[in-house]
């Protein structure tokens, strides 16, 4: 019952976050002459008889309380209201990109958990030993590496050489899961490579130096002088404990890569959210800028309720009450 009351209390909490992040938002925006907003919402698809139409639609004319009511809402019940540029609804703009940025984001963070992770486990255990020193040097190269440059590095020396010889391993694009998993792993590998590269180096540093300080603590000492193995201490007691800022470094990139992506989703065209975001900023397209805005300050929520599950789970000083 306690987690259900903790998971209550966390809900209610993220949606003043999100109420707070629209209000902000939408003040921002439309607290401003009625022309110049309606110009914004309209974006570079403005004409006079476009403008006109928006003012109407959104009620521009009303006072900013009236017109703050009906954008909560149009909000509540789903409706991120209408991009005069794609002549489409945000909110079906954003169902139809969400899926490759989820997709991405979420197979990347698997990969980059693991391996940094993992690299970052062995090079603690086994620190100034060849392997660390090694990675030391593969983590430099993958902090120093940009997104775009490892995409086209594995499209040029990977996809096309195989794909000119009628090997079809990997392919661009997006296919969805519907499709099949054989498709969809095809599509996502590559994208996956790249968005986890630069992660997993930072994974790996992080990782390495929190475990090597848990190591030197007294208690990881005294379980070591009741006789414990090696493998329990470290993997028992100190990754648990190491672990706890890798979650709060985990919740920060999980929002922060939603829009982040944009690279990786440019160089393999998947379309995906971050791409359209950085389209409608170009556009001037204010209704998916809004959009854009609400949908990551729900996603950084989710994200931030999931860490602290995770921190409980994994940290038994951690009480949910």
């Amino acid at each position: 019952m306690a987690i259900v009351g903790y998971l209550i209390r966390r809900l209610l909490t993220g949606i003043i976050v999100v109420w707070l992040v629209a209000t902000i938002t939408f003040f921002l925006f439309f607290a401003r002459p009625v022309y110049t907003v309606a110009r914004q919402v309209a974006g570079h698809a403005a004409t006079p008889q476009v403008i006109q139409e928006a003012i109407n639609n959104l009620g521009l004319n009303q006072p900013i309380m009236t017109q703050y009511w009906h954008f909560l809402n149009g909000l509540v019940h789903g409706n991120l209201g209408y991009s005069y540029y794609t002549g489409e609804s945000v909110d079906m703009m954003l169902k139809q990109d969400l899926p490759p940025t989820i997709s991405l984001v979420i197979g990347g963070m698997v990969i980059w958990l693991i391996v940094g992770l993992s690299v970052g486990i062995i090079s603690a255990t086994r620190a100034r030993s060849v392997f660390d020193r090694v990675s030391s040097v593969g983590v430099l190269i993958g902090l120093s590496m940009p997104a775009f440059v490892i995409g086209e590095l594995l499209i040029g020396y990977v996809f096309q050489p195989l794909y000119s010889h009628n090997i079809h391993i990997f392919d661009t694009g997006y296919a969805g899961i519907t499709s099949g998993i054989g498709p969809f792993l095809q599509h996502m590998i590559l994208p996956w490579i790249t968005l986890a590269a630069i992660q997993a180096a930072v994974y790996t540093r992080l990782s390495r130096g929190q475990l090597l300080e848990v190591l030197g603590e007294d208690y990881i000492r005294t379980a070591r002088a009741k006789g414990l193995s090696e493998r329990t201490v470290v993997f028992k007691h100190a990754v648990r404990a190491a672990l706890t800022p890798v979650l709060s470094q985990l919740g920060v990139d999980m929002g922060q890569l939603l829009g982040g992506v944009v690279v990786v989703e440019a160089v393999f065209g998947l379309g995906g959210i971050g791409q359209i975001s950085v389209e409608a900023v170009d556009q001037d397209n204010l209704p998916v800028i809004l959009g854009f805005v609400i949908l990551a300050a729900i996603f950084v929520v989710i994200a931030n309720i999931v860490v602290d599950l995770l921190y409980a789970a994994l940290d038994p000083r951690v009480r949910i009450t």
